[in-house]
């Protein structure tokens, strides 16, 4: 019993030793494979990055264009969500402005003589009412001083006059003989007093402005001889103005439904709204000239922006109201080889181009047939810079590879 209990003693020692052998040869391996498993992960991990940075083309298409909300406030992008709304008919053609009735005086030559200009007067000159212009001469005139005859012809009618009053109530001049006397005295006193009232004196007769305003025509020159009634140079305030349209025949039906319009000068390209000048429409022609297809239209309206008389100008003119009309401004228009683009936004960052086309033009806005639907955010300011970010993404960037 002895023998056999060393024996199996000695047996499981052995079998805990090579046992512990075995697993400490495992562990060691097993710790040492762990570190290539551990190093090995780096990569994976890594690898990972290019994955989220690839989520960006996946929300923006290669046909949109991205621009930060920052970015687009700072080169001056806005947006609006566009809704129908009503939009008038628009005959287009051109016209001209003139001055209005009553806003413009031309001053004649009350008697005769030489033109004697008091300051220098050029075409756009301030003047005020009762300013003095130029002065009308005749010294040194073979008919002579007109001023001064004036004045000899009334002071001597006027003795004549008082002589056949006393007269006539004698009976000494028959009633007839007396009004003829008092006819020529009361002919030479209005003559006189006018020419006198006109500053006549020793230079001359002097004319003055019969208003206040501009200078707007200087139809005789210095030393120019001049006869009574001859014009000198015209006035104008230039507070209300004319807008006469010229209109094809072919719009003549439609004439009547006209009630406002806009217009655009050529030197700033504003667009001017009669609506807010208190304007109105004063009437239309009946029938065209002789030498012209085109029918006059005529609108007044206040000149509050220094519009110059005499300019030609494109007029829009609204007819008939369109309801549920979309419309933009001209500032969310691109054009490209005569086909014209706006710019959708499609989230905060992303924009998309459009082509949409056009229709009738009041000249601020544009009625947009085809390319956009009602609810749409569209850019309506800094739709150019909106188009230079998508061209500047366009063009690849610059590697080494070859």
């Amino acid at each position: 019993m002895g023998i056999v209990s060393l024996f199996l003693l000695s047996a499981c020692n052995s079998k805990n030793t090579s046992e512990q052998a075995v697993h400490a040869s495992a562990h060691d391996g097993h710790a040492h494979d762990a570190e290539p498993h551990a190093h090995g992960s780096e990569p994976h991990a890594h690898d990972a990055e290019p994955h989220e940075h690839d989520a960006e083309p996946h929300e923006h298409g290669s046909d949109e264009i991205t621009l930060s909300p920052r970015k687009a406030q700072a080169i001056g992008v806005k947006s609006e969500v566009i809704r129908p709304a009503a939009f008038r008919q628009v005959i287009k053609t051109g016209g001209q402005v003139l001055t209005a009735q009553g806003d413009e005086r031309t001053v004649v030559a009350t008697v005769a003589g030489v033109v004697a200009f008091n300051n220098k007067l050029v075409e756009g000159t301030t003047v005020g009412k009762g300013m003095p212009l130029l002065t009308l001469s005749s010294h040194n005139m073979a008919e002579g001083d007109p001023v001064a005859r004036a004045r000899i012809a009334f002071e001597v009618s006027q003795k004549e006059y008082e002589r056949m009053q006393a007269l006539v109530g004698n009976r000494i001049v028959s009633e007839k003989e007396f009004a003829q006397v008092r006819q020529a005295y009361e002919n030479a006193r209005i003559t006189y007093e006018a020419i006198a009232r006109n500053g006549a004196g020793k230079g001359g007769v002097r004319v003055t402005a019969p208003i206040g305003g501009y200078l707007k025509n200087l139809l005789v020159n210095e030393g120019d001889y001049v006869e009574t009634g001859t014009p000198l140079l015209s006035i104008t305030q230039n507070a209300r103005l004319f807008l006469r349209a010229d209109v094809s025949e072919k719009y003549y039906n439609d004439l009547r439904t006209i009630s406002s319009a806009n217009f655009r000068i050529p030197y700033n390209d504003k667009v001017y709204e009669l609506k807010a000048l208190n304007g109105r429409l004063l009437s239309y022609g009946k029938s065209a000239g002789d030498n012209s297809y085109y029918i006059p239209v005529t609108f007044e309206f206040d000149n509050r922006d220094g519009i110059v008389p005499g300019s030609f100008v494109e007029v829009f003119l609204l007819s008939a109201p369109i309801a549920d009309v979309l419309s933009l401004p001209h500032t969310a228009l691109t054009e490209e080889q005569g086909s014209f683009f706006v710019y959708r936004q499609v989230d905060e960052e992303g924009y998309e181009k459009q082509l949409v086309t056009l229709g009738a033009d009041n000249g601020e806005q544009v009625q947009i047939l085809t390319g956009i639907r009602a609810g749409d955010r569209i850019v309506t300011q800094g739709a150019y810079q909106v188009k230079l970010a998508g061209a500047t993404a366009a063009i690849p960037a610059h590697t080494h590879e070859h």
